[in-house]
């Protein structure tokens, strides 16, 4: 799982997920009895209207971090999650429009608690960031902003960090030797000597040539074959760094976390490194 791939919308629906589990520990009805219930002392209400929107959290929020879509029964997990959230808003807009429903009211005035306040307005909150995230820009960008690389890896480096954060190559500190220097136990120049000369350094390429980068995409974007299949092979993740290591036309060939290399359509608001 890829926390960096989760977005606005889904810290607007983490934190109404949170709104509530509390809300379910509030007074469901008010009165002047003095044994209130709340969510808990009613299991339909609670499985429906809080732990239901609970559910449909998680479960859109697993399906982000997911580096490929799940499925279950053949339903797509955010799939199930959106309808679980709205169910849970319906559910709680029906119950503050007649909290007390069939049960009876021994004998005291039902008003409306803060359980169900609380729990209306999580409720709506969860509902409108799992279906408003794939519809509003400002909730498809990056909950975790990237790292600002140093400098990017030349193509088949290992990244100091890991895959997915590149860092410049460290310069040698006391007692070790700087690059072009000789280290230890190998030859140098002598004593009062004259220096020795440099090897030939390689060649560089034409400045028109292709050179391998990092980059960012701002929203998640499938991966595709190599071979031009429809079918996605993987899906980039905002928050983390790729690999880019061919270019076609307006594509490009990029390389994943586990070395697998697809071809990139969408090449719009990319981040180089």
């Amino acid at each position: 799982m890829n926390i960096r791939s989760l977005t606005r919308g889904d810290g607007v629906v983490i934190g109404a997920a949170v709104l509530l589990f509390i809300a379910s520990f509030l007074d469901t009805y008010g009165g002047d009895s003095s044994n209130i219930p709340n969510a808990w002392d009613n299991l339909g209400l609670l499985m429906s209207a809080y732990v239901g929107g609970i559910i449909g959290a998680v479960l859109i929020v697993v399906a982000r971090a997911l580096p490929q879509p799940r499925t279950v029964v053949g339903l797509d997990l955010g799939q199930v999650g959106v309808a679980l959230t709205v169910f849970a808003a319906w559910t709680a807009f029906w119950t503050i429009i007649d909290p007390a429903g069939s049960i009876s009211t021994q004998g005291f005035d039902v008003e409306v608690g803060s359980g169900l306040i609380l729990g209306l307005i999580g409720a709506l909150l969860l509902a409108a960031g799992a279906i408003a995230t794939p519809l509003v820009p400002a909730l498809k960008g990056a909950l975790i902003p990237a790292p600002r690389p140093a400098a990017p890896q030349p193509y088949g480096a290992q990244p100091p960090g890991g895959y997915g954060y590149p860092g410049a190559q460290q310069p040698g500190g006391y007692g070790h030797p700087q690059p072009g220097q000789p280290g230890p136990g190998q030859p140098g120049q002598p004593y009062g000597g004259q220096p020795q000369p440099q090897q030939a350094q390689a060649p560089q390429p034409p400045a028109g040539d292709f050179s391998p980068f990092w980059f960012a995409v701002p929203v998640p974007r499938p991966l595709f074959a190599e071979d031009g299949s429809p079918t996605p092979i993987a899906e980039l993740a905002p928050g983390t760094w790729y690999l880019a290591v061919e270019q076609r036309g307006a594509a490009l060939v990029a390389q994943t976390q586990d070395g697998r290399r697809g071809v990139l359509q969408d090449t719009s608001g990319i981040q180089r490194g």
